[in-house]
């Protein structure tokens, strides 16, 4: 790995890439997946490798859901017509451990959670066990990619 290479990947195919340039040639205009066309990425701090069966949720900096990404249709039975514009907790039932907020505490520190055990209860589905890891994004739009993994 050489030094000052950033990590991405893709919240829509889960491609990961590595570049010195975190925006599209000389504009400021974020990169976008050079794989599947989607039209901006989450820098990692570290190298993150998914499971093969990772939902991927995008959120605001308000915790609405804006975009659905990999594998969120078959984990859940939702489309970006049942999700987007609607508080991620509403519409994924999300249920921490301890009641605890993992996403609050991203969105308000800006700082990475790892591998929490959640319930997702998708809109009167049976709830599932899964793991969450919750990355901020580093623009001046904030937000965060949500990665559900079931258990």
């Amino acid at each position: 790995m050489l030094t000052g290479m950033a990590h991405f990947i893709c919240p829509n195919c889960g491609n990961r890439s590595t570049s010195n340039d975190r925006t599209a040639g000389f504009s400021q205009r974020p990169r976008g997946c050079s794989k599947c066309g989607f039209s901006f990425l989450f820098e990692m701090l570290d190298d993150y490798y998914p499971a093969p069966n990772a939902a991927f949720v995008i959120l605001d900096q308000k915790a609405n859901v804006i975009g659905l990404g990999r594998g969120v249709r078959e984990l859940t039975g939702l489309g970006d017509e049942d999700a987007v514009g609607r508080p991620v907790r509403d519409v994924f039932g999300l249920e921490f451990q301890n009641g605890d907020d993992h996403i609050g505490t991203a969105l308000e520190w800006g700082v990475r959670v790892l591998d929490k055990p959640v319930t997702v209860h998708a809109e009167g589905d049976r709830p599932e066990p899964a793991k969450a890891d919750i990355f901020p994004a580093y623009d001046d739009d904030g937000g965060l990619l949500l990665v559900l993994t079931p258990s």
